[in-house]
């Protein structure tokens, strides 16, 4: 394990959230000092777990596109809408990391569309660009959950690469439980490569039949 130096909350703010859909929640937004990469990263506390159970826990990564604007091209935007609920019901913690474009940047995944606009996966765009296919890392996420007291949870992500890391980063994964699949004609090509690239566990069979071209 790293030996990472830790980190402290610096401010708790309740927030009110309120999506397109009607839902709503309340939520505390903390935020941090001494974040290993230096960004703005929030943690969005959701409900209380009951007494002795494992907090369910979400590394959501900014999409500028898909949580803000409602792209189709991806699926962030549902898989944010999705957990905050189910965080809520069973009590535990949203990191908000701003890491967009899987760590290459919003101007980088915009020109990485445009090739994917050619005929080339989202990963195979990254590489022609001359960018890591994913160049995340979450020794910040691991930092603002301990300083949240959180050294043990459920990891909610169809993403492998999340819980292997935080494992590596000293932080029990107890379940890796996925998300629901939400398809657009838009999105398929990008969640089908997800699967055969980076073995997300996402269903292929539901991922058939809408492609637009």
């Amino acid at each position: 394990m790293p030996d990472t130096p830790a980190a402290t909350p610096r401010a708790r703010v309740r927030v009110p959230l309120r999506f397109p859909d009607g839902y709503s929640v309340d939520a505390e937004l903390v935020t941090f000092h001494g974040l290993a990469d230096g960004q703005e990263h929030v943690a969005v506390v959701l409900g209380e777990p009951a007494a002795g159970a494992t907090p369910l826990v979400r590394l959501h990564s900014e999409c500028l596109t898909g949580d803000v604007f409602g792209s189709a091209r991806c699926d962030c935007g549902p898989q944010l809408r999705e957990a905050v609920e189910r965080i809520a019901v069973t009590g535990g913690v949203l990191l908000y990391l701003r890491q967009e474009g899987r760590g290459i940047g919003l101007y980088n995944k915009l020109d990485a569309y445009a090739l994917q606009d050619q005929g080339l996966d989202t990963y195979e765009a990254n590489a022609a660009l001359g960018l890591p296919e994913d160049d995340r890392d979450y020794t910040a996420a691991a930092q603002m959950l301990r300083a949240l007291g959180i050294t043990s949870l459920d990891l909610l992500s169809n993403n492998p690469d999340k819980a292997g890391q935080l494992r590596d980063l000293g932080i029990d994964v107890q379940d890796r439980v996925p998300t629901g699949v939400f398809t657009t004609p838009h999105n398929v090509r990008y969640l089908r490569a997800k699967v055969l690239q980076t073995q997300h566990t996402l269903a292929l069979a539901d991922l058939t039949g809408l492609s637009v071209g």
